[in-house]
């Protein structure tokens, strides 16, 4: 632990900004999305650059003290926020310089998916990230990427030329195809364990508009069958995101809807509108729509603003399914009928398309041939509730489970080894500690979904 007086001989050596439980910003440093999160670091250090951030790598081996590294802040189990340790805070490392000649962009680790998609629009380019625009890109990145251009662009790690990434040993590395390619080969899907990921270097795609946004049908058995039905049928420049869910009290929704469970589908269409206009036709017929939102729109759009005080308390589980029939979407209405949360939700994103081109071999993301994510959530309102709907959640992932078993670490909770090693399935598993234990031999860096250094045998 680091005496006030070595705290204060840290702000000359290290030229950054240095917040200690003392200081007023404190709290509102430490904060994460997720609630129930009640971490309090030693020291919060936010750096502008790779030099600073290797110093405090080395800081933490020095010291001994647990290290953990915040983006964004949307890790689950808020991995980005340590218990008496250093938290190094990416958020003043946003820097973006965009290359419209080559399509490119280096982009610091600090910023938001939705910034760099905002900055990136104004060139008529776009990158594809997740599904949320406040998320940071560097956790998001390191862990894979699938959103909203993931049938025609594949996974974010898919378009990911290079990356500058601070290891244990506190050296600055470039790393691409030909300069460290076994750390870049980890880093595209194997999370934060390999070391600080300060920049990334992305291919940007011309996405100048898209059709598509919010499409909100009745929830029955046969909307929910023939919906994965027709996105699994649909070109590759299509990407859905679906949610059944109670209906909320949104002010575009009947109010007789409200708390009625609804399909409610985020669409994105990117190539020429008229085309777009085609292929989601047979959405909007699925039902009569309860709100129809679908238009020509910026990309950017898609990311709407975010309510900045809300901080849900959920259980979650993610998992991948290969199809999604009438007994399926029966079974997936009735869990969440009988679920007692303030908001149950069954999430499906359709895969394929760009995602499944790529060879499973090719990145630490193994889970190419996967048709179908599934992601359960049940949002509560109090911390004792939490035992009730984690039961719930795993009947639920136990009734719809079929013979895919992986996971994506980027939707994982705090789920125990056997989780960690679902995302990472047979030979990826091995490779990836071996890569461990060349670049962190120690596992200084292990607050994350951790790897653990070593070779199996």
């Amino acid at each position: 632990m680091l005496s006030p007086e070595e705290i204060r001989k840290l702000r000359p050596r290290l030229d950054a900004q240095i917040i200690t439980p003392a200081d007023a910003g404190y709290d509102a440093a430490r904060a994460v999305y997720p609630a129930g999160i009640d971490h309090r670091p030693a020291v919060v250090i936010r750096p502008d650059r790779a030099e600073q951030v290797a110093q405090v790598v080395l800081l933490a081996r020095e010291t001994g003290m647990p290290l953990s590294v915040r983006g964004g802040g949307h890790s689950t189990v808020g991995h980005g926020v340590c218990d008496g340790g250093i938290m190094l805070d990416l958020a003043h490392m946003r820097a973006l310089d965009i290359d419209v000649a080559t399509r490119t962009a280096w982009v610091q680790a600090g910023m938001s998916a939705g910034e760099y998609t905002v900055a990136a629009e104004v060139h008529g380019l776009a990158t594809g990230f997740g599904d949320t625009g406040t998320v940071g890109i560097g956790g998001l990145t390191l862990g894979g990427g699938i959103g909203y251009l993931v049938r025609k662009h594949g996974l974010t790690i898919d378009n990911l030329l290079a990356a500058e990434i601070v290891t244990a040993d506190g050296r600055i590395r470039q790393v691409d195809e030909n300069n460290h390619p076994d750390l870049f080969w980890a880093i595209r899907g194997g999370g934060g364990n390999f070391g600080v990921a300060t920049r990334f270097r992305f291919r940007l795609h011309p996405v100048r508009s898209i059709v598509g946004g919010m499409l909100v049908l009745p929830a029955t058995a046969e909307v929910i069958r023939s919906f994965v039905a027709e996105a699994e049928a649909a070109p590759d420049e299509l990407s859905t995101i679906a949610n059944i869910m109670p209906a909320p009290p949104m002010p575009f929704l009947p109010e007789e809807q409200h708390g009625r469970l609804v399909l409610m589908a985020t669409l994105c269409y990117a190539g020429p509108s008229e085309a777009g206009e085609r292929v989601l036709a047979p959405f909007r017929a699925l039902a009569t729509p309860l709100a129809d939102m679908l238009q020509t729109m910026p990309y950017s759009g898609l990311y709407p603003p975010e309510d900045e005080d809300f901080h849900p308390l959920a259980a979650s589980h993610t998992m991948f399914v290969d199809t999604v029939g009438a007994a399926e979407a029966e079974t997936i209405l009735d869990f969440l009928q009988s679920s007692t949360a303030m908001m149950p939700a069954a999430q499906l994103r359709v895969l394929g398309g760009a995602m499944a081109r790529v060879p499973a071999e090719a990145t630490a993301f193994a889970h190419r041939q996967s048709r179908i994510m599934v992601n359960l959530a049940a949002i509560y309102e109090a911390a004792d509730e939490a035992g009730v709907h984690e039961a719930w959640i795993r009947r639920f992932a136990d009734a719809i489970r079929q013979r895919d078993h992986g996971a994506y670490v980027n939707l994982l909770g705090d789920e125990g080894p056997d989780r960690i090693r679902a995302a990472y399935p047979g030979r990826t598993w091995d490779r990836l500690r071996a890569i461990k234990a060349k670049y962190d031999p120690t596992n200084l860096f292990r607050l994350n979904q951790n790897i653990p250094p070593g070779v199996d045998g």
